[in-house]
């Protein structure tokens, strides 16, 4: 089910455009370059930093790259970080990753008091959007690298699209050395591309509730699916997420006949089967429900040639792709599901950032 007047909304043509992106990205990306800088800094810890979205992004590579040789890596929100900085960076010399679309945001400016403050010898690696946001311009006692993103990844809509995957690939090609940056990122363009209309026809109605469930790096995309059928419904379609065999573990009370239900199917044929047994069980308990499999093999057939952790940002996409048909047939803006609301804003602000006394 898909609206011709889709092509009106910006959030639209920033998920169609992600292919380009990264196909083009993955040339110009100076990988060598950053891995180099990175082991230059001699750190046993490694934090991903972020709010929201920009948070999801660190739980996929932490739970993706699960006992991978190097350096301790953590997904530290920002927003835990900024309330209780003292309680993370107290001795402490990591390697902070930030992410940030806008750069703006108050927990991303909050974070950069606490380093300032706290640990201003731990070395900084900024990945944004926005060349005028504090993540681009700030400087930092310490050592410190800027990622600065295509300018076609600072999306205009409420929504992050191309921001959330693209952030997301220049993470794992610094990080993930097993895996060769330029090919997975060319691969995930090319199946991108031509699976995006079978994805788009495979979308049902609007349900009244969803669910997204997926193992290891899958449970955190399943995360950030959740959250983007809530951003883009304004919250009119209540979404949750959890991992594949956590499901079972009280969350599958959230399940009732109206619900849509969609299983993140792990590229890991060990993994897919636990993927498998809990959609078929669904479907057996739930017949009047919606269970829908995404991944290789899938209802929506999505390859994922380089493994999970990469093939995240292809099970987004098809989150990406409801949220903005729900939303259209809610009658809502697409680029601003809480127009004249005054409750959400593109950019978090509104909070109050205290002093950190070092």
């Amino acid at each position: 089910m898909t609206n011709p007047d889709l092509q009106k909304w910006a959030t639209w043509r920033e998920i169609h455009a992600q292919p380009e992106i990264w196909a083009s990205w993955a040339q110009s990306l100076d990988v060598a370059g950053l891995r180099e800088w990175v082991a230059a800094q001699n750190v046993t810890e490694v934090w991903f930093c972020g709010a929201g979205t920009s948070a999801y992004i660190g739980e996929i590579i932490c739970a993706g790259l699960e006992g991978h040789d190097g350096p301790r890596l953590r997904a530290v929100a920002t927003t835990d970080l900024v309330s209780r900085p003292k309680a993370y960076l107290n001795g402490k010399r990591p390697l902070v990753v930030s992410f940030g679309r806008s750069g703006n945001s108050t927990e991303s400016i909050g974070a950069l008091d606490a380093l300032d403050a706290l640990a201003p010898q731990a070395p900084r690696l900024n990945i944004t959007c926005n060349k005028d946001g504090a993540l681009a311009t700030r400087m930092s006692k310490g050592a410190q690298k800027v990622v600065l993103l295509p300018d076609a990844c600072h999306d205009e809509g409420f929504a992050m699209t191309s921001s959330f995957s693209t952030m997301l690939l220049t993470a794992l090609a610094v990080f993930d050395h097993k895996t060769d940056p330029v090919k997975a990122m060319t691969e995930l363009s090319a199946t991108l591309n031509a699976s995006l209309d079978a994805a788009k026809s495979a979308i049902p109605d609007v349900p009244a509730r969803a669910v997204f469930v997926g193992a290891g790096a899958m449970t955190y995309a399943a995360r950030e699916a959740a959250l983007k059928v809530m951003e883009l419904s304004a919250g009119r379609i209540p979404a949750l997420w959890d991992s594949t065999l956590g499901f079972r573990h009280g969350p599958k009370s959230f399940v009732d006949d109206n619900t849509l239900i969609t299983v993140f199917l792990s590229s890991d044929a060990d993994t897919a089967r636990y993927d498998n047994d809990l959609a078929a069980e669904l479907r057996a308990q739930f017949p009047a429900a919606k269970v829908i499999t995404v991944g290789a093999g899938g209802d929506i057939a999505l390859p994922m040639h380089a493994g999970d952790t990469w093939g995240a940002v292809l099970s987004v996409v098809v989150s990406q792709l409801a949220g903005v048909i729900w939303c259209a047939a809610l009658g809502l803006n697409v680029d601003d599901p809480f127009i004249g609301q005054g409750t959400l804003s593109r950019v978090v602000a509104g909070v109050q950032l205290y002093p950190v006394k070092a």
